[in-house]
Formats: C-alpha cells, sequence, structure tokens
C-alpha cells in the first residue's frame, strides 16, 4: 500500500545485486516522463539531463535501462520512501572511494545514517543492515569492523527527490495501445539522443526506406545525407554533480542470452511521436520496416548511429550477433532498438565478466608442480654481508680512471674534470677521483657511487644508473612474508592444453625495518593474499622459478606508495608484473594475453634474474 505521501526514488540494479539510486535530478526527469503518459513516448533519454549518462536510455515499458553502444539491459524500480527520510530533506551521505572521489551510499544505508545522525547518536553501527562499518560521527569517518580500515565520509545537500501524494499508473502497466493518448504531443526536444528515437518511431511508423528525423530536425540534414548535429540543450539541461553516474559495464543475468521478442509497443515505437500519423498501428509500422532490404535497413541504422557517435557515446568494439568480429557500438545498439521494432528477435550482447578466481578447487586435486621443490617458501629479513666499507664493496667492480673524458657524471651532473656535486663527507675517498664500471665502461665521481651505494640497500651489489647493468647479487626491501604454489586443475583461456600454477602470497602488516622508507613506523598490506596464475607450460614453470628467485632475494614486493589509492607505507609490487584474474582480462592483469610470459621474463631480467641465477641460489 502506498504512501499518501511519499518521495519517489528511481534505482538501479548493479552487478552486485544492490539498488543504486539515480540522482535527485535524474529521478525528478524519469518521474516527469512518467507522468505526461503516452505522449512522452514511453523511453526516457537519459542523456538530457546528465551528459555522462549520454548511452542510456529507459524503458518504462520492460522496466528495464537499455546502453545503446552495447545493447545490454539492466532492471530498473521506482521507490518510495518517508518523506521525513534523507531522500525526502535532500541529505546525501556519501564515502571517499580510494580514488579520492565521493561514492553514495545505497538509499537504506543513508536514510539509517540519517536516521542515527538526528537522534545525535556518536556513532551507528551497519551490521543490523548486512555492512561490517561503523560511521563515527565526531570523526566522520566509515571504520570496517574486520580489518579496521578507516574511511572518511561526508553529508551534503541536493535536490530533494520528487514527491507524490497519491497513486500513479505503476510503470509495468504502460499504455501500450497509442490511441490511448489523451493529449497531443508537446513539441520535439532538439537534443541528439531525442532526435535518435524520434527518427526510429517515425521509420517504425511510416516505413520509410530512409533516415527520418522529426520535423524540427530535418533541416539540420545536409544534401550528402549525414546527419547534423541540432543546436545543444538550452541551459535548463547542464550537467548536475549527481550521485546516480552509471559506472562500468552493465551485466545481464547469468542465465540463457537475454532475447527481447518485440510484443504490443516496444520500447522507443511507440506512435506518440510527432511524425505518428494519428490512428497509425503498431503492426503496419513492423510490417513496413520488415519489408526494408538488408541495405536500406543498415542505411537507416548507421544514419542513426552517426547521431548517437557524434553526441558522445563511445566507440569501443563489442561481439555482434554473428561472432567476435568488431562493429560499432552505436550501431550495434540501434540496430538491436530497429530489429525489436521489426518483431524480430534480438540477442543483446552480455558485458563480459569479471573472474578473479578459479572455481572451487579441493585439497585433493591440488597438486605439486613436477620439477620444483617444495610448495611453499618463506623469506625473512636478509641481513647484508657484515664487514665490508662501500669502498672495498666498489673496488670489485671499479677501475680508476687517471684522464677522465670531459663528459658529465650522470649522477651529480657536474663534469668528471672536476670535482662531484656532493657535499656530504666521504673521509677516504677524494671528490675527484673517477671510476669506470668494468662490464657497461660508464664513468661516475666514485665519491658519488658511494653515496649512491649508502642510499640504497648496501647489500653488496651496484646498479650502474646509467644502463642498468647489475654488479653483484641484488636484492631488495620486501617485508617478510610467504609465497606458496602449485597446481589446480583447470586451464587460463590462451591455454586450453594445460593446468594452471597458482602462486599465493601472504604478507601481515607490520613495522618498517631500516632499509625502508621510514623505519620503526608501520606498514600496511592490502590486498592479502593475493593470488596470481601462470600456465603450466614449460615457460610457465621456467618463470615461477625465475619468481621463486626473486622472492628469496626479496625483489616481488617493496614498501612505498601505491599508485592504485595513494596510501603511503604500504606493501606494493615492485616492478615484476603478475596476473591476478584467472578467467578474464577486463583490468589488464589477466589471460589472454600471449606476449606476458616473454615480457615478464624481460622484467625478472631488469632486476639481475636469469636462468644462471637459480645455478647462484644453490651455491
Amino acid at each position: 500500500m502506498l504512501l499518501a505521501s511519499a518521495v519517489v526514488v528511481w534505482e538501479w540494479l548493479n552487478e552486485h545485486g544492490r539498488w543504486r539510486p539515480y540522482s535527485p535530478a535524474v529521478s525528478h526527469h524519469i518521474e516527469a516522463v512518467v507522468r505526461a503518459g503516452p505522449r512522452a513516448g514511453g523511453s526516457v533519454v537519459l542523456g538530457q539531463v546528465d551528459s555522462r549518462l549520454a548511452p542510456y536510455i529507459i524503458d518504462l515499458q520492460s522496466m528495464n535501462q537499455f546502453r545503446q553502444d552495447t545493447g545490454t539491459l539492466r532492471p530498473v524500480r521506482r521507490n518510495y520512501y518517508d518523506p521525513s527520510s534523507a531522500p525526502g530533506k535532500g541529505v546525501v551521505w556519501e564515502w571517499e572511494n580510494d580514488n579520492g572521489s565521493w561514492t553514495p551510499y545505497d538509499m537504506e544505508v543513508g536514510i539509517t545514517i540519517q536516521h542515527a545522525y538526528e537522534k545525535q547518536h556518536p556513532w551507528i553501527d551497519l551490521t543490523s543492515i548486512g555492512f561490517s562499518y561503523v560511521i563515527d560521527f565526531s570523526t566522520m569517518g566509515q571504520i570496517n569492523r574486520q580489518t579496521q580500515r578507516q574511511r572518511r565520509v561526508r553529508r551534503r545537500l541536493d535536490l530533494i527527490y520528487p514527491m507524490v501524494t497519491s497513486s500513479l499508473p505503476k510503470a509495468q502497466s504502460w499504455p501500450a495501445n497509442p490511441g490511448s493518448a489523451a493529449s497531443p504531443p508537446g513539441p520535439p526536444c532538439s537534443c541528439p539522443q531525442c532526435v535518435l528515437v524520434m527518427s526510429v518511431k517515425a521509420a517504425v511508423v511510416n516505413g520509410s526506406a530512409g533516415p527520418l528525423q522529426p520535423p524540427a530536425a530535418r533541416k539540420n540534414v545536409a544534401p550528402s545525407g549525414v546527419v547534423k548535429l541540432p543546436p545543444p540543450p538550452g541551459p535548463g539541461t547542464k550537467p548536475l554533480d549527481s550521485t546516480g553516474t552509471i559506472r562500468g559495464p552493465i551485466k545481464s543475468a547469468p542465465s540463457q542470452p537475454i532475447r527481447r521478442q518485440a510484443s504490443g509497443t516496444p520500447a522507443g515505437a511507440t506512435a506518440g511521436s510527432p511524425a505518428s500519423p494519428p490512428g497509425a498501428s503498431v503492426k503496419t509500422g513492423r510490417v513496413a520496416l520488415a519489408t526494408l532490404n538488408r541495405t536500406n535497413l543498415q542505411r537507416l541504422a548507421i544514419a542513426q548511429s552517426r547521431v548517437l557517435i557524434a553526441s558522445g557515446v563511445p566507440t569501443v568494439p563489442v561481439k555482434n550477433l554473428h561472432g567476435s568480429s568488431p562493429v560499432n557500438p552505436a550501431l550495434a545498439g540501434i540496430t538491436g532498438i530497429l530489429m525489436s521494432a521489426a518483431g524480430l528477435p534480438v540477442c543483446l550482447t552480455r558485458p563480459p565478466k569479471l573472474v578473479l578466481h578459479p572455481p572451487p578447487v579441493s585439497k585433493s586435486e591440488i597438486k605439486s608442480i613436477p620439477g620444483v621443490s617444495n610448495t611453499s617458501r618463506k623469506t625473512t629479513k636478509k641481513q647484508a654481508k657484515k664487514g665490508k666499507t662501500p669502498e672495498e664493496v666498489l673496488k670489485k667492480y671499479l677501475q680508476k680512471v687517471r684522464h677522465p673524458p670531459d663528459e658529465d657524471c650522470t649522477i651529480c651532473m657536474e663534469r668528471l674534470t672536476a670535482s662531484s656535486g656532493y657535499k656530504n663527507p666521504q673521509p677516504t675517498v677524494k671528490p675527484d677521483l673517477v671510476g669506470k664500471l668494468s662490464r657497461c665502461g660508464h664513468s661516475f665521481h666514485i665519491y658519488c657511487l658511494v653515496a649512491m651505494y649508502n642510499n640504497g640497500n648496501k647489500d653488496g651489489s651496484l646498479q650502474c644508473p646509467t644502463c642498468k647493468t647489475i654488479y653483484g647479487v641484488k636484492t631488495g626491501t620486501q617485508p617478510p612474508g610467504k609465497m606458496e604454489y602449485h597446481l589446480i586443475p583447470h586451464s587460463l583461456p590462451g591455454h586450453p592444453d594445460c593446468k594452471t600454477i597458482r602462486i599465493i602470497y601472504s604478507i601481515p602488516p607490520g613495522v618498517q625495518g631500516p632499509e625502508h622508507p621510514n623505519p620503526g613506523k608501520s606498514f600496511s598490506a592490502r590486498g592479502f593474499p593475493r593470488h596470481c596464475y601462470l600456465p603450466d607450460s614449460e615457460k610457465g614453470r621456467k618463470v615461477l622459478k625465475l619468481l621463486l628467485v626473486a622472492w628469496d632475494r626479496r625483489l616481488i614486493f617493496a614498501i612505498g606508495t601505491s599508485s592504485t589509492t595513494g596510501e603511503s607505507d604500504t606493501v606494493i609490487w615492485n616492478e615484476v608484473h603478475h596476473k591476478t584474474e584467472f578467467g578474464s582480462n577486463l583490468t589488464g592483469h589477466g589471460y589472454p594475453d600471449a606476449n606476458y610470459l616473454d615480457n615478464v621474463l624481460a622484467e625478472l631480467a631488469a632486476q639481475g634474474i636469469s636462468e644462471d641465477s637459480t645455478a647462484q641460489e644453490k651455491d
């Protein structure tokens, strides 16, 4: 039973099964179309109110959001809340994500937080509504009850969501009969999205073989047949800083491919268009469009897709109906609309799904890797060899230069014929001495090389700052942890003929040592255990053996600032890329990737790790 007075919030279903609210401005726009009745055409173009939502149209008959550049669907709903709650007051609660931007809470969570805030509670525990978080109003922070990680939260004011004071027709019962329109249609909108929708409707009803535009937009068609963009919308349609932005690809249900068989008046094909003659039947329109030959249908679709492309719809490859060859996504989307309008079944493309982990594996299915001893390896903090001064270490790799060349020292950028530019005293080294590295032949002030060595890991190795040639055995500053590795009975994309090597890295948080950026300060370890994958091929096993050497040398991870989250004093990857997606490659960290194994071998070589390194480790 609807409340006598309620706030209307339009919401969409995300990939996690959560209903996410559109912004107040977008909800007002959708509600206005609902209240306008059939004369509005039965579809809502979200790009009119928020330019970031340009690819999206809501079909009120099926209550689905349709993305035109990929042809995928999401359910939408019209939900009602108490007018005294957060949406009725224009209050939006948001949390700060890892990118530093703000994300609104689900509506029920925001309402719960606002209620506690109004009651002047010091904090609110969200466990009762299914979230393991505590909101502390004194610090305006969100605390994860399991990890104790904290994020900032904020409360801001926005538009009040639309109000209703009586029952309105449900969107699911949207009139499908064109004759039910009680009032004449209003003047057509001139935005590119409406030009598209109205011209499709006109094509369906009139059965024209050429691209049609509403009367207000026909004057924008050049003699060559290329559709010119109409004037941009007026000031009333400026983009808002909304909280209802649709993020990422739209997911379909994980069952059979979605097929839309047109029944009644299809979305985007209602006969309430200004170009529709009074009393025109939907059946006639279907027959007229269905009688178009393939060339004319493609011409119509291409003409409409130009409007989409010009209005900012991205052009990324999607799968077409007959295979995996790239087609223009705008063309794919509009072709789906046209085929549905013609009464033809349309198989809408499913977006790719992120698959981070393999299917569940029992303990009996996990096997050791042939040719690789053990199934795990721990590291502790290795101390540098005692008793050798920097000068003694460098002496092994340098040759003294009596007559320095007239060129710059690439460390201090002073001429080699002059003294070193470093000011810190090195008592046993004269600032004007020059040395040449024995293998690569690059020359530097010995004073500068000593300073560089003292600022490094002091592990008895040296890396040429010019060409990166490594002298000695390079080690890193990876914190203590555990590396596990074994075989699982599943194949990676692109490697169907072999099983998979799974690597599991575990590093706990701790306190930084003297070799780390901030000795004595604690460091965090996010995202552990981290699962990584290699094909169980000859080259995949070779990579694993070298990764084991890199692990023993503490070169896989380091402590620094995360390039993803911006967090400092945390465990980060150390220039050796790993594949953390098992069954997809949406983030670039998965398979198939034909060049990955060769690339990671090159990255390991840059750290001084090659096939010869395995023999060195045994020695």
